[in-house]
């Protein structure tokens, strides 16, 4: 095996931009990641993508919320979602960009477009009661995406 096939085999091929786009769309969940300074803190999150922004409600459970409090400290957060089904079946992508805050008026929009992408789990702890929410868009300014042999 040449140096360019095991790189290709362990490292992917890199995804079109129509792919990461697709990708995004179909798969509604993944990793955000946010940072204070040098400390970084990742949350799963389930977010909808309008083909521009990527869309997530923040939840916040108990009397503190570890997410929150990072988000007010990221200046670029970044998002990884991926597929794995086998070593050579799996796609990933990372999106960096800012995290703005989605207004009153966009929340009805935001809404729609959560329902229309975004998987929603059934994980809220019995103990601790929600507590707030934040609306909140990932606006891209970086999009790249690799997937496996599978896909060549």
């Amino acid at each position: 095996m040449t140096t360019d096939e095991t790189t290709e085999t362990l490292g992917g091929i890199e995804m079109t931009a129509t792919e990461i786009e697709q990708f995004l769309t179909e798969q509604g969940h993944g990793i955000l990641s946010l940072a204070d300074d040098a400390d970084a803190y990742g949350v799963p999150i389930s977010f909808g993508y309008d083909g521009e922004w990527l869309y997530a409600s923040l939840l916040a459970f108990g009397e503190q919320s570890r997410k929150l409090a990072y988000l007010d400290e990221t200046d670029t957060a970044c998002l990884t979602t991926y597929q794995v089904s086998t070593r050579f079946d799996w796609k990933s992508v990372v999106v960096r960009g800012d995290v703005r805050e989605v207004s009153e008026d966009d929340i009805e929009y935001m809404d729609d477009v959560l329902d229309e992408n975004a998987w929603f789990p059934t994980i809220f702890p019995p103990s601790d009661p929600m507590t707030g929410v934040r609306h909140v868009a990932l606006v891209p300014e970086e999009m790249t995406g690799r997937k496996g042999q599978a896909y060549q």
